[in-house]
C-alpha cells in the first residue's frame, strides 16, 4: 500500500532531490507532496492522511524547535523526521527527544537508505500504535472488572494496581508504587490473627501459581477488614524467564455472610428464629445417640395452641405472627439452655428435654408451660388468651428414632385436647389406636359433607312457668350408612382441628333457618331456633356476611334466630367479640352466652355484650340438690341475668326437683331430657302441635311435669 509523505521547506533543491529517491524506492513508490510553509502543512494535516512528515526547521513562517512542536501538537501519532544541516545537530537531538523519529542530514537525500528509513520507522509506529491500544485496552478492562489486580517486579515490590485493588488497599497506585507487596497488602488468618505470607512471594521463589489460605483477612490502609479470597501467578518475559508476580483477590464479605445467613435459615424457623423441623431432627438425633451410652432418657414434647387458628382468622395474619413470637419467647424461658425449642410450622412447637436420670423433669416443664402460658398478651391493643395442649413421649420407651417420637408425642398431644385442652398427656401405646380412629373419622367426616350424610335433631326450651314451648335448639348428628347415629363429642373436636367445622357450621345453620321457615309456613308457632356457633366460625372474617346471606337466602326473619357462642370463646377476645355481637345485633339476630359460669368472664365485658340469654351450664344444673353446691351457683347466675334484663335458660333439666327449684327462683326457661330428647324435624313438629306433657294440653290427658 503506497505510503504518503509530506515534505515541509523552503528548498526547492532538497524537496527535489526526496521526490527522486521516495518515487522511485525499489519497494514501491511513496506518494509525495510538498509545502513550503508551516501553515500550508498544518492545513494539510487536518485533512488526514499522512504517514510521515519531513521537516525543514527554517521556514519563512516559523523557525528552529518551534516549527516542531506546532507540528506534533497537529500530529502526535504521525512520525516526524528532521531535515537538518550538520550545524543542526543540537537542535535535531532536542526534537528527537521531544518526540520525533530521527533525522535526515542534507546532502544524503539521495541515497536508496532514505526511503527504506522511511518504511521502518512507518512500521514501528504502526506496532508502538498497536501495542498502545493493546496496553490501554488492558487496562481499561482490568480498572472495570470487580476483582483487585496488584503486579510486582522480581522483589516484590508493586508496579501495578487496578481501581478495584485501590479501593480494597485504600492505596492510590502512585502511592503503592515501589512498595513491598505486604505493606500495601497487609493479610492475617481470620482464625488465628496472625500475619500471613503474600502468596507472592511463594510464586516469586517457586515460579508456579499460588493462592491464599482459606479464611484470610485483608486489614485496609484504614484498618477495616474484608475476607478475600485470591489466586497468584508469575509473569513471564519473551524468554520465559520469569519477571515478576500478579495476584487477583477479590471480597467475599458479603458471600460469607450470606452462606452463614442461608445455613442459618436452612435450620431455623423465619418468623420466630427458633431451630426448625431440621435442626431438631438432628439434635434429637445426637441426644439419642448420647443417651444410648450413657443408659439415660430423653423426652419430646409436642406442643398446639388451642386458640391460635381463631386469633389468626379474626384479628389477622400479622396479629398471629406476633402471638407465635410471644409465645416462643415465653417456652425458651421454660427449659434449660441445654434443651431444644423449636418450631414446626403453623402454631406447633416441638421441645426436646434431655432427661438424664430425672423422668419427672418432662412433666415439670410441661407444668411450667402451662402455668407461663395462662398470662394474657398485649398484642396491638389486643389482649389476647391462648393455652397449649401438650403430648409427651419419652426415649427409650416410646420410640427409638426422632421420626417416631415425634409421631408419638403429636398423638399424645391430641389426646391432651380430647382430654379438655390446657393439659399435657404422656404418650400410651392404645393412644395410637385413637389416632387410627381419628384418621377414619376425619376420612369418613369428608365424605360425609359430599353425601348428605348429616341431619338435624331438635331440642325445645320450655317456658317454666307455662310450660309453652318458645323455641327449639337444633343439635347436629351424624348418620353414618354403616356406624349409625354418631353424636357429636366423637366428630366435632376432629371436625375443629381439620377445619371442616366451617362448612358443617354452614350447612347446620342453613338447614334450621330452612326448617324454622317450613314450621313458620305450616302456621305452627315458635319464637326462635337456636344454632350453636363454633369458635372457628365466629372468628372468621366474613362470618356475620355469611349470617346475613342465609337469612337472605331462606327468607327466615333474623328476630327468630338466636346464635348461642360459649364464654370461653366470647372472651378470648372481648374486644373482637364485642365488634361482632354489635354487628349481629344491628341485624337483628338474638344473642345467648351457651355454658355461662365455665368460663373466666369480666363483669365489665358482659355487661358490654349485647347478649340476650344467658345458658347455665348444664354441670351447674346437675348439682341442684347436692349437699356441696346446693344450687348456689345457678342462683347467682340467674339473679346476675334478672339484674342485667337478660333471659336466662337453664340446661340438662332432668329431674322434678330441678325444675321445682329453678321454678322458685323465678328461672324463666329451661331444656333437657325432663321435657323432651332431642327429636327429628317431623317429631318435633307433633310437639308443637302437642305441647309438652304437662302443660295446659298435655299428651293423652296424662299429668305431666307442669301440673301441681
Amino acid at each position: 500500500m503506497t505510503k504518503c509523505v509530506l515534505i515541509i521547506t523552503g528548498s526547492a533543491t532538497d524537496a527535489k532531490a526526496l521526490e527522486n529517491v521516495l518515487g522511485t524506492a525499489r519497494d514501491g513508490p511513496f506518494r509525495i507532496e510538498w509545502v513550503t510553509l508551516l501553515s500550508e502543512a498544518l492545513e494539510r494535516l487536518h485533512r488526514g492522511d499522512i504517514d510521515v512528515i519531513l521537516v525543514d526547521f527554517f521556514l519563512d513562517d516559523s523557525q528552529g524547535i518551534e516549527t516542531f512542536d506546532r507540528l506534533f501538537v497537529a500530529a502526535p501519532h504521525t512520525p516526524i523526521m528532521i531535515l537538518s544541516d550538520l550545524d543542526d545537530e543540537l537542535l535535531a537531538w532536542e526534537a528527537v527527544q521531544r518526540g520525533a523519529q530521527g533525522s535526515l542530514s542534507k546532502g544524503y537525500f539521495g541515497s536508496y537508505l532514505v526511503p527504506q528509513s522511511l518504511r521502518q520507522i512507518i512500521q514501528r509506529k504502526a506496532v508502538e500504535e498497536a501495542l498502545f491500544l493493546e496496553k490501554n485496552r488492558a487496562e481499561i478492562t482490568l480498572n472495570s472488572i470487580s476483582d483487585a489486580v496488584i503486579g510486582t517486579d522480581m522483589s516484590g515490590n508493586i508496579d501495578y494496581l487496578n481501581i478495584a485493588a485501590e479501593q480494597m488497599t485504600g492505596w492510590s497506585r502512585d502511592e503503592a508504587r515501589g512498595l513491598p507487596i505486604n505493606q500495601v497488602m497487609h493479610i492475617v488468618n481470620g482464625d488465628t490473627r496472625e500475619t500471613e505470607r503474600n502468596p507472592v512471594e511463594l510464586v516469586l521463589q517457586q515460579n508456579k501459581p499460588m493462592g491464599l489460605t482459606a479464611g484470610t483477612i485483608l486489614i485496609r490502609r484504614d484498618g477495616n477488614e474484608a475476607s478475600i479470597e485470591d489466586s497468584s501467578a508469575p509473569i513471564h518475559d519473551l524468554r520465559g524467564q520469569i519477571s515478576g508476580a500478579v495476584i487477583v483477590f477479590h471480597d467475599i464479605t458479603v458471600a460469607q455472610e450470606m452462606a452463614l445467613k442461608m445455613a442459618y435459615l436452612a435450620q431455623h424457623d423465619f418468623l420466630t428464629n427458633l431451630p426448625n423441623r431440621v435442626l431438631l431432627n438432628d439434635r434429637i438425633v445426637q441426644s439419642i445417640s448420647l443417651a444410648k451410652r450413657s443408659g439415660t432418657s430423653l423426652a419430646i414434647l409436642f406442643l398446639d395452641l388451642d386458640n391460635f387458628k381463631y386469633i389468626n382468622d379474626s384479628l389477622g395474619h400479622a396479629t398471629g405472627d406476633k402471638l407465635l413470637q410471644s409465645v416462643a419467647q415465653i417456652l425458651t424461658t421454660c427449659v434449660r439452655s441445654s434443651d431444644t425449642v423449636s418450631r414446626q410450622g403453623g402454631d406447633e412447637f416441638v421441645i426436646l428435654i434431655a432427661l438424664g436420670n430425672n423422668s419427672e423433669s418432662a412433666s415439670l416443664t410441661a407444668e411450667k408451660i402451662l402455668t407461663a402460658l395462662a398470662a394474657s398478651h398485649s398484642i396491638a391493643k389486643h389482649k389476647l388468651h391462648v393455652t397449649p395442649s401438650i403430648g409427651i413421649s419419652v426415649y427409650p420407651a416410646d420410640g427409638q428414632d426422632a421420626e417416631t417420637l415425634i409421631k408419638n408425642a403429636d398423638t399424645a398431644m391430641y389426646h391432651a385436647k380430647e382430654k379438655g385442652r390446657n393439659n399435657y398427656q404422656f404418650f400410651s401405646t392404645s393412644m395410637n389406636v385413637r389416632a387410627v380412629e381419628r384418621q377414619v373419622i376425619e376420612t369418613n367426616l369428608r365424605r360425609a359433607l359430599e353425601y348428605q350424610e348429616f341431619v338435624l335433631h331438635y331440642q325445645p326450651k320450655v317456658n317454666l312457668k307455662t310450660g309453652k314451648i318458645t323455641g327449639a335448639e337444633a343439635l347436629l348428628r351424624w348418620m353414618h350408612p354403616k356406624w349409625g347415629m354418631v353424636l357429636p363429642g366423637r366428630f366435632v373436636a376432629i371436625a375443629e382441628a381439620c377445619g371442616l367445622i366451617v362448612p358443617i357450621g354452614n350447612w347446620v345453620l342453613r338447614e334450621a333457618c330452612e326448617q324454622a321457615r317450613r314450621w313458620k309456613e305450616a302456621g305452627l308457632e315458635l319464637d326462635t331456633i337456636t344454632v350453636n356457633i363454633s369458635a372457628l366460625e365466629f372468628r372468621r372474617n366474613d362470618f356475620v356476611e355469611g349470617v346475613r346471606t342465609i337469612l337472605h337466602r331462606t327468607g327466615l326473619a333474623a328476630g327468630c334466630l338466636q346464635l348461642e357462642i360459649t364464654e370461653s370463646v366470647l372472651m378470648r377476645d372481648a374486644e373482637s367479640s364485642t365488634i361482632i355481637l354489635k354487628q349481629l345485633k344491628d341485624m337483628g339476630v338474638q344473642l345467648a352466652v351457651d355454658d355461662f359460669g365455665t368460663g373466666y368472664s369480666s363483669l365489665s365485658y358482659l355487661r358490654l355484650f349485647p347478649i340476650d340469654v344467658l345458658k347455665i351450664d348444664r354441670s351447674f344444673v346437675h348439682d341442684i340438690g347436692s349437699s356441696e353446691d346446693n344450687g348456689i351457683i345457678v342462683s347467682a347466675v340467674i339473679a346476675m341475668g334478672n339484674s342485667l334484663k337478660q333471659r336466662v335458660v337453664a340446661e340438662g333439666v332432668e329431674v322434678q326437683a330441678q325444675l321445682d327449684f329453678l321454678k322458685a327462683l323465678q328461672c324463666e326457661e329451661g331444656q333437657g331430657y325432663l321435657f323432651s330428647r332431642p327429636l327429628v324435624a317431623e317429631q318435633f313438629a307433633t310437639l308443637l302441635v302437642t305441647g309438652i306433657p304437662g302443660t295446659e294440653h298435655p299428651v293423652d290427658g296424662q299429668k305431666g311435669v307442669f301440673h301441681a
